[in-house]
């Protein structure tokens, strides 16, 4: 799962387009600020990073950062 991830983040972050697509990942920020390790900041990249935790809890978060987590396979 770890590895899925920092695959989609290097892809992401590496592209025009990938920019976009971060951008995408914004609904989730509040479930991360409360859900995640915050160690490391607020970034994207962390954000990317805490995604399994928040699939987890997808009970808890809303249906905006859902759709986002299905966008990156998370769900």
């Amino acid at each position: 799962m770890k590895g899925t991830i920092v695959a989609i983040l290097l892809c992401t972050s590496a592209t025009v387009a990938g920019a976009v697509d971060m951008k995408s990942l914004a609904p989730c920020k509040p479930a991360a600020a409360k859900f995640c390790d915050k160690s490391k900041g607020m970034t994207m990249a962390s954000l990317m990073q805490c995604g399994a935790i928040l699939a987890g809890l997808r009970h808890r978060v809303g249906s905006q950062c859902r759709e986002a987590l299905r966008r990156y396979g998370q769900l």
